[in-house]
């Protein structure tokens, strides 16, 4: 028996031994092939086992294989996975990833993407795995609702009809760049990212750059720059399924393919995508229909081209009227509310709705024309076809008194259609009271970008380039329902003295807005060892010209205006210097002139009310910041300061002969400043926490007093005084703080859960409406913090990987105000609000082939 136990004993010892000297340490550090900066987050696991670990904010790792003879197989998203044999203790050194998409440096240059530790500017980047992860059901901006000077929400809450803010700033001082392609819009710089429903499904990662930003062209970026990329063309074939469904009837399919890259160096990628639903708010059903196409080809060693298409065909009820807080109280659907939408013959029937697509194509050239030269260009079209609904007429919409109106179904109840329908046909040859419309914005958009990147010496790039655009938008009325009717009458067309409308007609008004832009940068950078510095120039000339079918004879010279033109331009510079590998600050000023918008050249949407000497708007900016990088914990601090002068505001007022007019008031400025905090903490493989705290102080900067109104006789009408100074600026929280958990609680196996707080939120408010000494700030919206909830699992499926997740955002459903507009006395009683969502849920799974 003892040498029976003996024996048992020294089997034990010897398997023991086995297991621990087949174990082995390998080390390593992976970075990226066009920075050579280190890849954090990359993922290093043995090969057929769960047995792996990430690389650190250094892009290092270090673990301990099950065995002496492994394969180390690296992947990260967006790169290629490589594979490693190792044996035995091995320090692997300094790994490199390829980039799983062809183009994608030529990409960056045309789009100016900010670099970790090297280019001085506050940013934050986020992946396509993280978007995938947060989305949900969630509006495309509110993926970045956790970034340090981000506001999000979902405005009236229709699909598509989210918006942003940065820094305080509205969507028009903010660039958004797909690709490097701006898509503000040429003639007032607003995003409408319902144009762009599909977009998620195709990013390959979004940067927020706050601030001056990196981008070379003279772009609006006053608050910041939000840098999206598209996916180019996947190296390696395949492909996915995906599908997910959601409250209120959300449903969405989709699928990608790809050839990857072939023997004759033509590679293609297909992306399609098909959403519906009710919608949270009432009233707003939604489908859209999403696509995307990118065929490259390699010519030879030195040239690549890439074309890409994508667009999104979309129709979406609206909710376009903001509402007393005490309208959506004493309505059974509280903050579901919406008064924009009824029933007719059975149907629902939008009062306010949008429909709209803009396919975007663009063709890109790359060159490299020696070893330090490369010139990236990029020919882009853009072809835009829609508009919003809305009434003309007599307005039968109102809520009524009390919530009670004859043309409605029960208290604060959906709109009741057929009742106007039987008004109108009862009035026969008399025409129609009232009627549905369109206002159509058509444009067609075509632009060159052409960036030359040359190194001068080991240390000194030079980068130089033209922008390039030509715009036309379309603006008309569209008569879409008659509503039982058999024509309407309008006599705004002087050119048709009949007057009478029927459906697909133009009427009330129609007129072409023609806007070029002829623009140019040059940037040097300079690196030596821990510095890196910049300075840029940017000059832009914006042309503006107005064409009238409604107002004007066609035979009248003054259908058409001249062409006016403005000069912006832009210097900035910046410098980062690593001071250790775990320290960096930064620095950047900057300076520019931006154009004045359309609307602010042609006051009253006519050609004789021309504001030819329209001011440009002033920015200043200053930034400091610091960096701190370690194994397992990052974090950024920075500090900025921007003046914004010469605001573009407009006086509305009426002329002693009754007509209205409007006028341009000069010197309103505003002052945004703030601290901005964020990071990233990884005590352990599984667990990654992540946080931002944002405190700005957004305020007008002076009172506008004395401002005299003369008409076009230069006879003085009124005196006008804006009483700002110190008032916050509204229509953004001033004080964001976010905190993020991601723990895998099994292999593959990760639960996510995100707060996100929100105080100082001003209503917004025009700066004319103080006109009296000692006005009140506007009101200010109760503070609210929401929590959100997601859950991703990964498995092996019959040799396909397939991916389950789930969200649910406001899990708590919470209510609170996120969109005000300020009312008489700036109370909450007169405020004119949006609810935010309550509760929502989402569930998808995505297989990868």
């Amino acid at each position: 028996m003892k040498n029976i136990t003996q024996n048992v004993f020294f089997a034990l010892f010897m398997v023991c031994s086995t297991i621990g000297f087949a174990q082995s340490i390998v080390t390593g550090t992976v970075i990226d092939p066009g920075t050579n900066m280190p890849l954090p987050g990359v993922n290093v696991v043995e090969k057929g086992t769960t047995n792996g670990v990430s690389t650190d904010f250094d892009g290092k790792f270090t673990f301990q294989t099950k065995s002496t003879d492994a394969v180390i197989v690296l992947s990260f998203i967006g790169y290629l996975s490589k594979d490693i044999t190792v044996s035995g203790d091995t320090d692997l050194g300094q790994i490199t990833l390829e980039e799983s998409l062809m183009g994608l440096d030529e990409v960056q240059i045309i789009a100016s993407v900010a670099v970790d530790r090297k280019t001085p500017v506050a940013v934050s980047t986020i992946r396509a795995d993280e978007i995938e992860l947060k989305l949900g059901t969630q509006e495309f901006p509110e993926v970045l609702k956790s970034t340090p000077g981000v506001y999000a929400t979902k405005s009236g809450g229709g699909f598509g009809d989210g918006r942003i803010n940065l820094r305080g700033f509205e969507s028009d001082n903010v660039a958004v760049l797909i690709n490097g392609v701006p898509v503000n819009d040429m003639e007032n710089g607003r995003v409408y990212w319902s144009n762009w429903a599909g977009l998620s499904d195709v990013t390959s990662s979004m940067q927020v750059q706050r601030g001056l930003g990196a981008a070379k062209v003279a772009v609006p970026s006053v608050g910041g720059t939000i840098n999206i990329l598209s996916k180019t063309t996947d190296i390696e074939a395949g492909g996915n399924i995906s599908t997910s469904i959601g409250n209120d009837g959300y449903l969405k399919f989709g699928a990608t393919y790809s050839t990857g890259l072939m023997d004759n160096g033509f590679a293609a990628t297909v992306s399609a995508a098909k959403t519906d639903g009710d919608g949270y708010v009432d009233g707003t059903e939604f489908n859209a229909v999403s696509y995307f196409v990118n065929i490259s080809k390699e010519i030879g060693d030195d040239h690549k081209l890439a074309f890409t298409a994508f667009g999104a065909k979309q129709r979406h009820g609206q909710r376009q009227n903001r509402q007393l807080i005490s309208t959506y109280r004493a309505s059974e659907r509280g903050k579901r509310f919406n008064a924009d939408w009824g029933y007719k013959n059975g149907q629902v029937t939008h009062q306010e709705d949008n429909f709209y697509h803009k396919p975007q194509i663009s063709l890109n050239h790359y060159w490299d024309i020696s070893e330090k030269t490369t010139l990236s260009t990029a020919a882009y079209a853009s072809f835009g076809s829609g508009g919003g609904g809305g009434f003309s007429g007599t307005n039968k919409f109102s809520l009524g008194e009390g919530g009670v109106s004859e043309y409605r179904d029960g208290l604060y109840g959906p709109v009741n259609f057929d009742k106007i329908v039987d008004e109108n046909a009862a009035l026969g040859a008399q025409g129609s009271e009232t009627i549905l419309r369109a206002s159509r914005n058509d444009h067609t958009w075509y632009g060159l970008l052409s960036t030359l990147k040359t190194d001068l010496s080991d240390n000194l790039v030079f980068l130089g380039g033209l922008d390039l655009r030509n715009y036309k938008g379309v603006h008309f009325t569209e008569l879409t329902d008659l509503l039982g009717g058999q024509y309407f009458a309008d006599d705004n067309d002087v050119n048709n003295p009949n007057g009478t409308y029927t459906v697909g007609d133009k009427f009330n008004y129609y007129n072409d807005g023609l806007v070029g832009w002829i623009g140019g940068f040059a940037q040097a950078e300079y690196t030596l060892d821990a510095l890196s510095a910049f300075v840029s120039v940017a000059a832009s000339n914006t042309s503006y010209k107005r064409i009238d079918y409604f107002n004007y004879l066609d035979s009248d010279p003054n259908q058409e205006t001249d062409r006016y033109n403005f000069f912006g331009y832009s210097a900035k510079g910046g410098a980062n210097y690593n001071l250790t590998d775990n320290h960096n600050v930064f620095a950047n000023i900057g300076y520019f002139e931006k154009a004045p918008g359309f609307d602010s050249v042609f006051l009253q949407f006519d050609n004789s009310h021309i504001n030819a000497d329209a001011e440009n708007q002033k920015i200043f900016s200053v930034e400091l910041g610091y960096g701190f990088r370690s194994s397992k914990f990052s974090a950024n601090v920075n500090v900025y300061r921007t003046l914004w002068k010469d605001r573009t505001e407009t006086y509305g007022y009426s002329q002693p002969d009754g007509t209205f007019a409007t006028a341009n008031i000069l010197g309103v400025n505003a002052l945004h400043q703030g601290v901005e905090l964020d990071f990233v903490y990884r005590p352990t493989d599984e667990l990654k926490i992540t946080g931002m705290a944002s405190f700005g102080d957004w305020r007008w900067d002076n009172n506008v007093t004395d401002v005299q109104i003369f008409n076009d006789q230069q006879e003085l009408i009124q005196t006008v005084d804006l009483y700002i100074k110190d008032l916050h600026v509204g229509d953004a929280a001033q004080t964001t703080l976010a905190l993020g958990v991601n723990y895998e609680i099994m292999a593959d196996t990760h639960v996510l859960v995100d707060y996100n707080y929100y105080d100082n939120l001003y209503a917004s408010f025009d700066p004319s409406d103080r006109g009296t000494e000692g006005a009140p700030d506007a009101w200010k919206v109760p503070a609210y913090g929401l929590f959100d909830l997601g859950l991703t699992h990964k498995f092996d499926f019959g040799g396909f990987d397939v991916m389950l997740n789930g969200r649910m955002n406001n899990v708590l459903n919470t209510e609170y105000v996120s969109d005000a507009l300020d009312g008489t006395g700036s109370t909450a009683s007169t405020a004119l609000v949006w609810y935010g969502y309550g509760r929502t849920f989402s569930i998808g799974a995505k297989l990868n082939f």
